[in-house]
């Protein structure tokens, strides 16, 4: 592994605070290709990412995910602008790792790029409801899917200053 591309893993860390700084096609482009490259059992490849930059889409999934979200946030999605949710064909025995290996593979993308992303939970949730599927169906995006994860994307406004440690005691060996 050269050192470049593991300074990059151990430097990349959740954004949670966006400027509203437009993210160009491209880049948004590559970091949904970096993801769509991810490894898949089989290479069945089941993964799909709904890519929403449309600002009505956006505030529409924001308050479908607030409606799962056990806290009292105005935005679980940190005011970033550009929102890439994976969801994955449950008929496929291994799509919720696949689906998590897509989106480990955009945080890694967006930090090479030099974006902020952060992983969101509750795509489950939001996909399941009635408003979800009505845009999944807008989006053309029919079969039986099940929401993954959202990995918000954008321009960080804040980022730690150095890494966050990892917690000791969590690798074994024999």
């Amino acid at each position: 592994m050269s050192h470049e591309l593991l300074d990059l893993i151990l430097a990349r860390r959740s954004c949670k605070s966006f400027t509203d700084r437009t993210v160009t096609q491209d880049d948004i482009t590559a970091v949904i290709e970096a993801g769509l490259s991810a490894s898949s059992g089989m290479n069945l490849q089941s993964p799909v990412v709904l890519c929403v930059t449309d600002r009505a889409v956006r505030d529409r999934l924001m308050v479908l995910n607030r409606k799962y979200d056990f806290r009292d946030r105005p935005d679980p999605f940190y005011r970033a602008p550009v929102i890439l949710a994976v969801l994955a064909d449950r008929k496929v025995g291994t799509y919720l790792y696949d689906g998590s290996l897509v989106i480990g593979n955009m945080l890694l993308a967006a930090q090479a790029l030099g974006l902020g992303a952060c992983w969101i939970h509750r795509a489950k949730e939001v996909f399941q409801d009635e408003e979800g599927q009505a845009i999944l169906h807008e989006a053309g995006i029919e079969g039986d899917y099940e929401g993954i994860g959202f990995c918000v994307l954008g321009y960080p406004e804040t980022l730690p200053e150095h890494p966050v440690p990892t917690h000791p005691g969590r690798v074994f060996r024999l």
